[in-house]
């Protein structure tokens, strides 16, 4: 009987994953960086969530140089982003250094903000990533965001709440994996 379930079981795992796509996959090709953010808030249990795949995010070295500043303060976040919505949150991902000039760290923090953005559109959040603020977030905020006095912002990720779209027909235009992929 243990073996007639168990091959039930192979079988009924085999033929329930057939003609499925890869949910990771699924997750990478169809994001889009949201524009139309609308109020409502962010669960703490679901910011946990996001923050550990960023943690998780591959490091040079496995360094994990960085530093994650979860900003939930609206005043605070719309010093950052002005044209922040209410409930959104924004994740300050921070390194030592000056945030310009040290390559691998700058890489690591990038690795881990794409986890982070990935990871908030699989719980069903929009998500943005966010590298021009952060000259000034340098230097007139890391005082008020806490950031230890060695780090720099480096990039940050928008999470919150979206109006339903079409992911794809959101989503920028991209090139064709055949324009710019070679292979030797």
């Amino acid at each position: 009987m243990k073996k007639v379930l168990c091959v039930f079981f192979v079988f009924f795992c085999a033929f329930s994953a057939f003609g499925q796509e890869n949910q990771g996959i699924k997750a990478i090709v169809n994001h889009y960086a949201a524009r139309n953010f609308v109020a409502g808030t962010v669960s703490r249990s679901d910011l946990d969530q996001i923050i550990q795949a960023g943690v998780k995010a591959p490091s040079a070295s496995n360094r994990q140089p960085w530093r994650f500043t979860v900003v939930q303060d609206q005043a605070l976040a719309k010093q950052i982003v002005s044209n922040i919505v209410d409930g959104n949150v924004l994740i300050v991902i921070s390194a030592a250094g000056d945030g310009k000039t040290n390559a691998r760290e700058i890489l690591d923090c990038a690795l881990a903000a794409e986890n982070i953005y990935l990871a908030a559109q699989t719980l069903g959040y929009g998500s943005r990533i966010y590298t021009g603020p952060m000259d000034a977030l340098n230097r007139n905020l890391k005082g008020d965001l806490g950031l230890p006095v060695e780090h720099s912002a480096v990039v940050l990720v928008r999470v919150g709440r979206v109006q339903a779209v079409d992911a794809v027909s959101a989503a920028s235009a991209r090139k064709n994996a055949s324009d710019v992929t070679v292979y030797k």
